[in-house]
Formats: structure tokens, sequence, C-alpha cells
């Protein structure tokens, strides 16, 4: 009887110290990301003081990268507040009920669903690990976190405007809302046939916050979601703006030409750049030596796995969650964008 209590104990105190070093991780990241972020911003206020902003590469990086910022801020603006309100007025039961209904309906109702909860990727992790705690399948709850982040409404609004609206923003918003589906269901299939125990990592109940209600809550959860969200787009913009200045046209336009390359290339980039997806479709347009493909597969790729999502994952999912992943969404979306491309020559 001894042995019996004193088993889950032994176990559970490894599960709280993993997540615990998963928890300083993120925090360490977000500090560094910090001093990277105030770096930049005394390096742009130095430039002006000795007159270095006058030359023309320097007009160049300011033009592209007020005018990227500009144009994100509304939409990260109206994210932060969908995320601040289902966080804090939508009844868990709501999302919890879709457990009741059997797997052939849960899969696809999960996909689509991402069509009516606006929740950024971060958002989507605590929201689908409490519905895979709650009795949704594995596949459902993965394929729901990998699907909303690129399918819902101000996602594609904001593809939509990205790329100037008319029949190029109509193409760019069927190819991400398709080819997302279609990434997200392989995953959900591939990785959530392990039970949700096997899926999940323990959490202690130190870990577990209550539910907030009220006015306070919902300030404190859009200010938070929209600082954090801004100061992403803010170095991404910058980021971009620098790469497209410095980097010589003829360079990029050959790394734009080969398809496969700049499809990987670009993937890469979305997953150290670690953009939101309300406001990445800014970013991706203005890769203008880059093909309409290899764009798709940035917007698609970055919302399902970049370097914030990597540490979510490692604190939510067992060890083979972020492997599997890739071995499951990479080829689907390569093999996706560059049929998109081919379809709207």
């Amino acid at each position: 009887m001894d042995r019996t209590v004193a088993v889950p104990s032994v176990r559970a105190e490894p599960a709280r110290l993993r997540l615990t070093r998963a928890w300083e991780t993120t925090t360490v990241s977000e500090t560094a990301f910090g001093r990277l972020l105030g770096l930049f911003v005394l390096l742009v206020i130095v430039a002006s003081a000795l007159g270095l902003a006058d030359g023309p590469a320097a007009q160049t990086f300011l033009l592209i990268f007020s005018s990227i910022v500009v144009e994100a801020l509304p939409f990260i603006l109206v994210g932060a507040l969908a995320s601040a309100a289902i966080a804090v007025f939508l009844p868990e039961r709501a999302l919890g009920s879709v457990a009741r209904l059997p797997l052939a309906l849960q899969l696809p109702g999960a996909a689509l669903g991402g069509f009516a909860f606006p929740v950024c990727e971060c958002g989507s992790v605590p929201v689908a690990r409490r519905l895979i705690a709650r009795g949704v399948h594995p596949s459902a709850g993965v394929t729901f976190m990998l699907a909303s982040p690129i399918v819902n409404p101000i996602v594609l609004a904001s593809t939509w405007v990205a790329y100037g609206g008319h029949t190029r923003g109509a193409e760019m918003v069927a190819g991400r809302a398709s080819l997302g589906l279609l990434a997200a269901v392989a995953a959900g299939l591939a990785i959530g046939r392990a039970r949700g125990a096997e899926l999940l990592r323990p959490r202690g109940t130190a870990h577990e916050h209550d539910h907030e209600h009220g006015s306070a809550a919902f300030s404190s959860h859009l200010v938070s979601d929209f600082v954090f969200m801004g100061k992403f787009i803010v170095l991404g913009a910058a980021l971009s703006a620098f790469v497209q200045t410095v980097v010589p046209q003829s360079v990029a336009a050959k790394l734009g030409g080969a398809p496969v390359l700049a499809t990987l290339s670009l993937m890469a980039v979305a997953y150290v750049l670690s953009l939101c997806s309300e406001a990445d479709a800014f970013i991706a347009a203005s890769f203008t030596s880059f093909t309409p493909g290899s764009q798709l597969a940035f917007l698609v790729f970055g919302p399902i796995l970049d370097m914030k999502l990597t540490a979510l994952y490692s604190a939510t999912f067992r060890g083979w969650f972020v492997p599997r992943l890739l071995l499951t969404t990479v080829p689907v979306i390569v093999v996706g964008s560059l049929l998109f491309g081919e379809l709207i020559k």
C-alpha cells in the first residue's frame, strides 16, 4: 500500500522539474528577445542622431519597415481582442462538448472549428491541451491547434489585404486555407494515434490556473496579447527590411528562382522569425523576389512550428511531438506549395 502511494510522487517530481525547465527556457528566450529589440531601437536612435538615416539604404529600410508595421498592427489589435474575449468569456464546456462526438465528426469539426475561433498559434496550444485533457480525441485536438491559427477569419482577412485583395489576394487566401487544413489534418492523424496521457506532459496542480472572468481579466489578457504579438511583428518587420535592403537583388532572385530551395528557405525564415499568424502575411508579401508558392509555404509553416512554439510544445507535449510534427507537415507543405505555384501561373 505504501509503495502504491510512493510511486506517483516519485514520478511526478521529474515531470514538474521538466516543466519548470521548459518554463525557464521560455523566460530566457523572452529576455533575450527583449534585449535584441532594445538594441535595435538603440541603433535606430544612434543612426538618426549621427545622420546615418539620410542615406538611400537607410531610407529604403525605414520605408519597408514602417509600411509593414503600420499595415500589420490593426490586425494584431483585432486578434488580441478576440483572443482575450475567448480566454475570459467563453465557457470551457462549449469547447469540451465536441468530445461527445465520434472521431469521424470530431476531426473535420476540429479543422473547420478554426474558422470560428480567431486565436493565434500561442493561444491555440493551451486550448488544445484543455480539449484533449477533457476527453477530445488527440487527433481532433492537434488538428484544431494547428488549423485555427491558419484558417481563422482574422488571419484570412489579413492575408487578403496584405496581397492587395482582388485576384491575387483571393488566390493566397484559398491556398493558405486549403493547404493549412490539409497539413493540420495530416498531423492530427499522424500524432493523434497516441492516447491523451501519452501525448500530454503531466502537469502538477501548482501549474494549473483558474479561468479568470471580468473586465479586469479581459484588459489584462488584451494588453498582454497585444504587447506579446506586437513585439514579434516589429522584430520581424525589421529583419525583413534589413534582408531586403542588404541582400543584393541578384542573390535573392537566384534563390527565389529555385522553387524547392526557395520554399525550404522561407520555411526556415518563418521558423526563426516566429511571427504571429494574424500579421505574418505582410512579411510574406514583402519577399517579392520569391514565388507565391514559396510565400505560401512561409504562411502555412510558420503558424505550425517556429521558435516560440517549440518552447510551448516542449512544455505541453511529449518529446517526440516536434520531430513527428516536422516529418508529417514539411513534405505536405513543400509539395502543396509547389503545386499551388504551378496552378496560379
